[in-house]
């Protein structure tokens, strides 16, 4: 990677991390009404708002940077760098008042990703990735473990074959577990879930987990095992080390 000022960058991705947590916080177990989007999702005032709030920041210090932003779509798509906002990853627990979701941040440079930020605005959590560095959760290094134990959002995703595949790598874990959302990858960086297996998501969905999973020894592929970018299919595989990986791999590849 060429020479670029990663650390005015993750001063940026951290400032956006705080002003999307101010947002946020006030709506949190308070009466607000949600909508459907055309996917028929849900989405609330919080996840719209702070995503406006963190396009105005990027907007103001790096006005030639793309945004590819869940709830406001895309600019400058043809940009170097090009930030990926999910203000609330999770919206179905946050509106049921679940603390697992989370605000994801990430910068892509030529596609890949260099620096994520996995925020917690509720716990207080936020795990930080930036390309050839260590990991952190909260300022401290973190490490992933091999062990199986097995996460996904919902067995919904996964739809015909993807389901079968799903299902041959649920049968080989020790024990699997649904509906974290992106808090499984935190998790998998700091050494207390060991594989998630995911399916359908969009780049704000993946991207910014990746440095911080890598960074903390893990690996973060699609089901093929290449390297993730934007444009991925939005099938993943990430686990705490490479033995467990290629097993998972294995499998669905059967």
């Amino acid at each position: 990677m060429r020479e670029i000022d990663l650390d005015s960058l993750l001063t940026l991705a951290l400032h956006l991390a705080d002003a999307a947590g101010a947002v946020i916080r006030p709506y949190f177990r308070k009466p607000l009404a949600i909508s459907d989007k055309p996917d028929l999702t849900p989405v609330t005032v919080a996840d719209r708002a702070a995503e406006k709030t963190m396009r105005a920041l990027i907007e103001a210090r790096f006005p030639k940077h793309g945004i590819l932003g869940e709830e406001f779509g895309r600019v400058r798509e043809d940009a170097e760098f090009i930030w990926t906002l999910d203000p609330i990853d999770g919206t179905k627990s946050f509106i049921s008042g679940i603390p697992l979701f989370g605000t994801l941040i990430a910068l892509t440079l030529d596609g890949r990703s260099i620096l994520g930020v996995i925020d917690q605005p509720v716990l207080r959590e936020r795990w930080v990735g930036v390309a050839g560095r260590p990991s952190t959760l909260n300022g401290a290094a973190i490490r992933c473990r091999a062990c199986p134990t097995l996460f996904a959002t919902t067995p919904d995703m996964f739809n015909g074959e993807d389901a079968a595949c799903f299902a041959r790598v649920s049968a080989a874990a020790k024990l699997t577990r649904f509906g974290a959302d992106c808090y499984a990858y935190g998790l998998v960086a700091t050494g207390f879930v060991d594989l998630v297996l995911e399916a359908s998501l969009k780049p704000y969905d993946f991207c910014a987990m990746v440095p911080i999973v890598e960074g903390a020894g893990g690996v973060a592929t699609d089901w093929r095992g290449g390297s993730l970018h934007l444009a991925s299919d939005g099938r993943i595989l990430v686990a705490g080390d490479r033995r467990l990986h290629g097993a998972a791999l294995a499998l669905l590849g059967d």
